[in-house]
C-alpha cells in the first residue's frame, strides 16, 4: 500500500512487523486471509493438507504490519500473528 503523503512523524513512528503462524491441516482454502491481507503476504499454495485443500504460504514475510486481520476472518482458526520484536543491537 501506497502513501499518498508521509506522515509529519514518520521518523519518530515504529512500524509493527509480525510474523504469521499456519495451520496447514485445519485450513480449508477459503482464501479469506489471501483475498484480505492489506499487505498481500500471502498466496495460495500448490500443496494439499491431510483435508485436500490449497493452505496459503507466506510470501513476503518482512511486509507483515502485525494487523492480525487475516486471524479475525479465518473462519477455522488456522492462521495467527505474532508480534515480532525488533532486533537491538547492543553495543561492547
Amino acid at each position: 500500500m501506497k502513501m499518498w503523503r508521509i506522515p509529519l512523524d514518520a521518523d519518530r513512528i515504529e512500524t509493527p512487523h509480525g510474523e504469521l503462524h499456519i495451520i496447514k491441516d485445519r485450513c480449508k482454502g477459503c482464501a479469506f486471509c489471501v483475498e484480505y491481507c492489506p499487505k498481500d503476504v500471502l498466496e495460495m499454495s500448490e500443496e494439499f493438507n491431510v483435508k485436500g485443500y490449497h493452505p496459503p504460504k507466506v510470501m513476503k514475510e518482512a511486509d507483515c504490519v502485525n494487523c492480525r486481520l487475516c486471524e479475525m476472518l479465518c473462519p477455522e482458526f488456522a492462521i495467527f500473528c505474532t508480534k515480532k520484536e525488533a532486533e537491538t543491537v547492543s553495543e561492547s
